[in-house]
């Protein structure tokens, strides 16, 4: 059994060779890291020269999960890891949920297919059968409005400087796996913020704990995520530190995907369809349809700009909802729109939108040899944005990227504030604790650096350390 990546596992002998997450690696994701080698009889599913997932390209995006119908790969559990502290009943237990989730966890209940059911998931998480439940649950929405604070001031900043162009978001961490390992020559043109996941985490470990009186160690951080991707992002030293009696603490603590807590409904026998659905904790739980949006692709660009024009003063920003050039299921999307600089003109941004590997890739190349320009992109790399995420339910309709989609947008309509710098909890946290967006503070909180990991993927005897032959070869 592989299990050197943080995101997924392999266990050879449940496999069927039914080829489906070689497909969705090759042709949906475009990795080629998943491919069938030998012949005949011998015929099975492997890693380019049987290296550990670690060990290759692989951007633990966890599509291969997803399409794998006999749990030969999944996303790395942690169901009994978040039992295990629920019942302990030792630390404060937080919980928070992303955009993506509440349109797809019915399907993990049977309750249909592209239903909200964000009340009810907060309420499920609430109760969990046996064990307590959580004691707060937080919007991973309310730092999605963060992130456009935070992302959208850097445009500015960018606009009113030199670049570097394009600038590139940086919320999905699938993406960032892919330019670490493959594309580190990209590295300066990536959003310095944090991902959503990793924000609120950090609110939560730091002011929220304060807040309540106790140290960040004793606060247990569960974040409810489409992604497998997110596990890694967790897992790594960026988002752990050291607290005053030196102990290392991670920001987060443990990271399900969607499925995950759709199994902990099911063991738990969580009546998530009688439940009467309950609000987010208001601390870290008020967001805004802008946040909402971040679940789909175009979402983090469309709510993006609707902060960044009203901030720098456009004459005539997009009306809410009519960013049209940038909405939908079309693999590569483009759009112009206006942002006034630092002296007071209106200058046309160039943005682009790409979801899913092949569609990323291509575009990637595109840039490289200049065939298009552009000044801002969004690169999500699961179809349709984090609705298609490796860690959503497994589904048989062929239209369930666009049911999703459809409940994301709803809620979105419905949400009385939709552009990100019009919460109110955002301008409390900012006045109580960040200061102001990009300042010190912020920084040390929101942001984060990458690294070149394009050396560390080489499945030679010296670097994996088994002896077996083999020579650099990181795809099929």
């Amino acid at each position: 059994m592989d299990l050197s990546s943080d995101a997924v596992a392999r266990s050879v002998d449940k496999c069927v060779k039914c080829g489906r997450c070689v497909t969705a690696c090759s042709h949906l994701q475009d990795m080629n890291i998943l491919g069938f080698t030998s012949r005949g009889d011998h015929a099975h599913v492997d890693t380019p020269f049987a290296a550990p997932l670690d060990m290759t390209l692989c951007i633990e995006c966890g599509l291969c999960s997803a399409y794998c119908p006999v749990g030969a790969i999944t996303a790395r559990s942690e169901v009994d890891a978040v039992l295990r502290e629920l019942e302990g009943k030792r630390k404060v237990m937080v919980a928070c949920t992303a955009p993506a989730t509440r349109v797809a966890i019915a399907e993990e209940v049977f309750m249909g297919e592209g239903e909200n059911e964000e009340g009810r998931m907060v309420a499920g998480c609430g109760i969990l059968g046996w064990t307590t439940g959580f004691d707060n649950v937080f919007d991973t929405n309310f730092s999605a409005d963060l992130t456009i604070m935070e992302e959208g001031s850097e445009l500015i900043s960018r606009l009113n400087g030199s670049g570097p162009w394009p600038m590139l978001t940086s919320c999905c961490p699938g993406w960032v796996n892919l330019v670490e390992k493959s594309h580190p020559e990209l590295i300066p043109n990536l959003s310095t913020a944090r991902s959503p996941q990793a924000m609120l985490s950090a609110m939560v470990k730091h002011p929220f704990a304060k807040k309540i009186g106790r140290d960040p160690a004793d606060v247990c951080v569960v974040s409810v995520m489409p992604c497998t991707a997110k596990k890694h992002e967790a897992a790594s030293d960026d988002f752990t530190f050291t607290d005053d009696k030196g102990r290392k603490v991670r920001e987060t603590d443990h990271v399900i995907t969607t499925r995950e807590l759709g199994h902990i409904f099911r063991l738990l026998r969580v009546p998530l369809a009688q439940l009467k659905p309950s609000d987010y904790d208001p601390t870290l739980g008020v967001a805004t349809g802008a946040g909402v949006i971040f679940g789909v692709t175009g979402g983090v660009m469309e709510a993006a700009v609707r902060t960044a024009q009203v901030l720098t003063g456009v004459e005539s920003p997009i009306p809410l909802g009519a960013l049209h050039d940038v909405r939908g299921l079309q693999g590569v999307k483009s759009a112009t729109v206006a942002v006034k600089n630092a002296k007071g003109e209106e200058v046309p941004v160039r943005v682009a939108v790409a979801h899913g590997g092949r569609n990323v890739k291509e575009l990637l190349k595109k840039m490289e040899k200049k065939e298009v320009e552009f000044d801002f992109v969004e690169i999500m790399m699961c179809p349709g944005g984090c609705i298609g995420g490796g860690g959503q339910p497994k589904s048989k309709s062929r239209d369930i990227l666009q049911k999703r989609m459809a409940a994301v947008y709803d809620e979105d309509e419905r949400k009385v504030l939709r552009r990100s710098h019009e919460n109110p909890m955002i301008h409390e946290l900012y006045k109580e604790f960040l200061g102001a967006p990009l300042s010190e503070t912020a920084h040390h909180y929101l942001h984060t650096h990458y690294h070149d990991r394009s050396h560390t993927h080489d499945p030679t005897p010296e670097t994996r350390g088994d002896g077996k032959p083999g020579a650099r070869c990181p795809t099929f």
